[in-house]
C-alpha cells in the first residue's frame, strides 16, 4: 500500500509529460537568494515547480525535493524505490558527469552513506555500538567526553575574552568550530600530532585551494589510527567498533572515521554556531526557550530554521518514479532538502514561530534507515557548547546586522563563514589573564617547561591559517 500523501498524488492525475532531467531549463542553486534568503528562493522554487524542482548543483542537474511530504517519504522509503549506490546513479555511469565536479570527491568515498542493504546494516551495526558508549550517560566514556566538552569549552571563552571584560569575537572561527575538533580526540583516542590532524580537518571543511591535500593527509592519519586500533585495541570508537564487526578491514574502518571527522567535526560545529545564531537574533522562540531553561528545546529550533544539512547528498532511484508533478527517471540524481521541507507549509504551518513548544518531526537528523546514529552525541555537545557560551557572558550581541550574516556557500551545508559578536563577561566571571606573556611563552621542550594547550596551540594555528 502507497504512503497516503503518494495516494494522494497519484488521484490527481499521472504526470504531466516533460523531457529528460537533462534537457530541461535548471535555475542554480546556488546564488545570492539561496544563500542570505533561503527562504524566499524556496518559495519561489514551490510555486513554480510546486514540491520538487530541477537545479543546477555546481554544472550538474539534480531533482531538489522541497515538500516536507515527499522528502519524508523519500527518506523513510518504505517500498524499497531509492539507492544511495554510487553505481545507480546513470550520468556517473554513462561519464557525463564532469570530471572536476567540486562534488564528486563526496559522492566517491565510499563509507557508509553511500551503502545500502547488508552492506550498510552491518557498518550501522558498527557505528551504533562504537558511538553507544559515548552517548550513553551513564558510561565513563561519555562521561568523560562531557567534561572534554566542558574544558576545552571554557578554555576557549577564556582566551577569545583575554583582552578584557568587554570585546569582539568571531564565535564561529574562535569557539562554535574549533570546539568539536578540540573533543574529536576523545573519540579517536590518544593520537600523536593530533593539533596537525585538526589543521588539516579545518583546511579540508573549507573546501580552500589545498583542501585535497588536506583531506590525503587526514586520511593517511586515519588509516594509521585505524592500523593502530586493530593491532591494539582501546576504549575509544574505531575499537569499539572493531570489537562489534571484527571482520571489519583498516580500509573499511578508516572510510568510516573519515566520514566521522567532516561530520563530527563540521556538523556539529555548524549547529553550535546556528544555535547561537537563533539565540541572539531571538526571531525563531530559540531565545524563548533558553532563557526557559529549555536548551535542548533552542536547539530544536535552530537545526529547524537552519539545518546544518540543508540539502542531503544524492541518491538514485532505481525504477521511474513520480514525485509532485514530475516523473523522475530511474537513475536521476535527486537530493532532498530538509531546509526546504522546514519551509513547506505542511510542516511550518502548525505553530507560530513564537510558540515555546515546536515539533519535533523536523528533519535535520534525516530520517528512515540513512539516519544519523550520532545525533546524540552531537546534541550533547552542542548544548554544552551553549551552556557554557550564555552562562559565562552576560551580554552577547550580533556584531553585524542579522541580514548581512556572511553564510557559506555551499550546496550541502548551511553555516555561517563568521559570527562577529560584541561581547560582556558576567559580573561573577574572574577577570580575564595577564595572558600576554603566557600567551608568547614557548611551548615545553621536554625539560617540565609550561606545555602551551592544545586549545592555543590550535587557535595560534588557526590565526596564522587566516593571516
Amino acid at each position: 500500500m502507497e504512503p497516503p500523501n503518494m495516494r494522494a498524488e497519484s488521484q490527481a492525475g499521472t504526470a504531466s509529460a516533460h523531457p529528460p532531467l537533462e534537457s530541461l531549463a535548471v535555475r542554480p542553486l546556488l546564488n545570492r537568494d539561496y544563500e542570505s534568503r533561503p527562504a524566499l528562493f524556496y518559495e519561489r522554487l514551490r510555486l513554480e515547480y510546486g514540491p520538487v524542482a530541477p537545479v543546477d548543483v555546481l554544472g550538474v542537474p539534480v531533482w531538489l525535493v522541497i515538500g516536507y511530504a515527499q522528502t519524508l517519504d523519500i527518506l523513510r522509503d518504505t517500498r524499497g524505490v531509492w539507492s544511495r549506490r554510487l553505481d545507480s546513479w546513470r550520468a556517473y555511469r554513462e561519464g557525463s558527469v564532469p570530471p572536476d565536479w567540486p562534488m564528486l570527491p563526496l559522492v566517491e568515498t565510499g563509507h557508509s552513506t553511500f551503502m545500502d542493504g547488508a552492506d550498510s546494516t552491518r557498518l550501522r551495526s558498527a557505528w551504533s555500538a562504537g558511538l553507544r558508549p559515548f552517548q550513553d550517560r551513564t558510561r565513563p566514556e561519555a562521561k568523560d567526553m562531557e567534561r572534554d566538552v566542558r574544558r576545552h569549552a571554557d578554555e576557549l571563552i577564556t582566551v577569545l575574552a583575554e583582552n578584557g571584560r568587554t570585546g569582539w569575537a568571531d564565535l564561529s572561527a574562535q569557539y562554535a568550530r574549533p570546539l568539536p575538533l578540540l573533543v574529536m580526540g576523545r573519540l579517536l583516542g590518544e593520537t600523536p600530532g593530533y593539533d596537525e590532524l585538526i589543521m588539516d580537518l579545518w583546511r579540508a571543511i573549507d573546501a580552500g585551494p589545498d583542501s585535497g591535500e588536506a583531506w590525503g593527509r587526514v586520511h593517511a592519519k586515519m588509516a594509521a589510527v585505524c592500523a593502530a586500533r586493530k593491532v591494539s585495541p582501546g576504549r575509544d570508537l574505531p575499537s569499539f567498533m572493531l570489537a562489534a564487526v571484527p571482520d571489519l578491514t583498516v580500509e573499511e574502518l578508516t572510510r568510516e572515521m573519515a566520514l566521522m571527522a567532516g561530520v563530527v567535526g563540521d556538523v556539529t560545529g555548524t549547529l553550535i554556531c546556528n544555535t547561537i545564531t537563533e539565540v541572539l537574533i531571538g526571531e525563531t522562540g530559540a531565545r524563548d526557550s533558553l532563557s526557559g531553561g529549555m536548551i535542548q528545546e533552542a536547539i530544536n529550533r535552530a537545526a529547524a530554521a537552519h539545518p546544518p544539512f540543508a540539502n542531503l547528498l544524492p541518491r538514485w532511484p532505481k525504477v521511474d518514479v513520480r514525485v509532485g508533478r514530475f516523473q523522475i527517471a530511474a537513475g536521476d540524481a535527486v537530493m532532498v532538502s530538509p531546509a526546504a521541507a522546514h519551509l513547506d507549509p505542511a510542516f511550518s504551518g502548525g505553530a507560530g514561530p513564537d510558540s515555546i513548544y515546536s515539533s519535533r518531526a523536523h528533519l535535520a537528523w534525516s530520517a528512515g534507515g540513512h539516519a544519523c546514529l550520532g545525533r546524540d552525541l552531537a546534541t550533547s555537545i552542542t548544548t554544552i557548547a551553549v551552556e557554557r557560551l550564555f552562562e559565562r557572558f552576560a551580554g552577547l550581541r550580533l556584531a553585524l546586522p542579522p541580514d548581512q550574516l556572511p553564510w557559506r556557500s555551499s550546496p550541502i551545508m548551511r553555516g555561517l563563514r563568521s559570527l562577529p559578536v560584541t561581547y560582556e563577561l558576567g559580573a561573577d566571571q574572574p577577570a580575564p589573564p595577564a595572558a600576554e606573556a603566557e600567551r608568547n611563552e614557548p611551548a615545553a621542550d621536554g625539560d617540565g617547561a609550561r606545555q602551551e594547550s592544545l586549545v592555543r596551540r590550535v587557535l595560534r594555528l588557526i590565526r596564522l591559517s587566516q593571516s
